[in-house]
């Protein structure tokens, strides 16, 4: 008889043990979102692609080395073949082939200074990587902090609506017994109509969230956790949110790498103006060559300097459009800057305003249960109206509402935070994608 009593406790917490061991966690909703997001994983293409371009200057440092080989028809008429032979042409079966290596000794610091632009180029790419993830996370946290707003609220218009149906319980009583009046029914009838229409709507926009969260995540929102408040992580004041903010943020970073590539790229476009050495080796093996039978080979070393004189100007306008360039790059650079203080100082804002309401969203909830239940009271007595026991109702469930609703926008506001310092994932303890590690830095 005791067997029975622990065969239904087990299964009972088994399934207890079993929903706590698969609730997703905030950090654990966000990393899925930066594994699979599609804008993530298409960021961190692109910079790998960028990668492959350091790959492509490092090889103006290698020596290059190409084969040729042919064979034909050749007619050959010329002074020598006329004086030979007595005839215009001479008719033979041509083979070639040739090998020749090159190495570059000097060519005006273009291939140091094409490095040095796609090094900054890629890491631009990478810290692109990492604003895309910053803000992918944001958007993952808005949604599955949407999902818990909507959840709670959903709970909210199932309470009023149960209210509403306990105190139509009690006037359809009273009805019955003869002490309401039929006024009474109808107008509590339609407080808990409007009551279900609520919770409709409530159940409608938790739909909404959800498939917003599964657009966002990329799984369903099944088991979601509270997280814990960030505010232990939030600047002490707004300037210092700022400096910070200016230290990290990946944007600012990605605008002053793109400002370091501006200025590679006006240093390579000064090479032309230098000239271009090369050690070059060359050994060839042709035969039946200008009307001559037999072989004709060489072997060539050599070191070759190569300089344009005069090419149209078109070197020192590319020069003057690089300059240009570097311009652009430090104004966007500019602009970044103020963008990003402008960022911080919206979110700090936004959660100095939550804060400051807070205080009166609470006192709002307590004033009217307080009100509600004496108003209850007062209606058993005959001392209230129906109409006042109805409306401290809905002013309870407006109240719980409004206070619900400035909890997540505080709670959001934080993450807001930490997003435009470039902390958000730091903050939630996420791994940023390997593509978002720079070249520099790897050094």
């Amino acid at each position: 008889m005791t067997i029975k009593p622990l065969a239904i406790a087990i299964p009972l917490l088994l399934g207890l043990t079993s929903t706590s061991l698969f609730a997703t966690t905030l950090q654990e909703a966000v990393d899925t979102t930066i594994k699979t997001n599609p804008d993530v994983l298409a960021a961190g293409n692109e910079r790998n692609a960028v990668a492959e371009e350091i790959k492509q200057a490092r090889a103006g440092y290698l020596p290059t080395i190409d084969l040729a080989v042919g064979t034909g028809y050749e007619s050959t008429d010329s002074p020598i073949t006329r004086a030979r032979v007595g005839h215009k042409n001479v008719h033979m079966n041509r083979d070639e082939a040739s090998i020749n290596l090159r190495q570059m000794l000097f060519d005006g610091m273009a291939t140091k200074n094409e490095v040095r632009r796609h090094t900054a180029r890629t890491d631009s790419r990478a810290y692109g990587v990492f604003g895309s993830a910053e803000n992918t996370a944001l958007e993952a946290t808005d949604a599955f902090l949407n999902v818990l707003r909507r959840q709670k609220l959903v709970d909210l218009a199932s309470t009023n609506l149960e209210a509403h149906e306990r105190t139509h319980d009690q006037i359809k009583l009273r009805s019955e017994r003869g002490v309401g009046r039929r006024a009474d029914m109808d107008q509590s009838q339609g407080r808990v109509a409007l009551a279900r229409r609520n919770l409709i709507a409530e159940q409608a926009n938790l739909r909404d969230a959800e498939t917003n969260y599964l657009r966002v995540v990329g799984v369903a929102s099944d088991n979601l956790t509270d997280p814990q408040s960030p505010s232990s992580l939030i600047p002490a004041t707004l300037d210092e949110a700022i400096a910070q903010a200016l230290d990290n943020h990946p944007t600012l970073k990605s605008a002053e790498a793109d400002v370091e590539s501006a200025n590679a790229q006006h240093d390579t476009a000064i090479s032309p103006f230098y000239p271009r050495v090369d050690f070059e080796l060359g050994a060839t093996a042709n035969n039946d060559l200008d009307g001559f039978n037999g072989h004709n080979n060489d072997v060539t070393a050599m070191f070759r300097l190569r300089y344009n004189l005069l090419n149209g100007g078109k070197d020192k306008a590319r020069r003057q459009e690089t300059a240009h360039l570097i311009n652009q790059s430090a104004e966007i650079r500019n602009n970044t800057h103020r963008e990003v203080e402008q960022s911080v100082r919206l979110s700090w804002n936004a959660l100095q305003t939550v804060n400051d309401q807070m205080e009166f969203f609470e006192l709002h909830v307590q004033s009217s249960e307080k009100s509600r239940d004496a108003y209850q009271q007062q209606f058993g007595l005959g001392q209230r109206t129906l109409l006042d026991l109805l409306d401290s109702e809905n002013e309870v469930f407006v109240s719980r509402q409004a206070l619900v609703n400035a909890q997540y926008d505080q709670l959001f506001s934080m993450y807001r935070i930490l997003n435009s310092m470039g902390a958000l994932l730091q903050g939630l303890d996420v791994t940023l994608p390997e593509a978002a590690a720079t070249v520099t830095a790897s050094k």
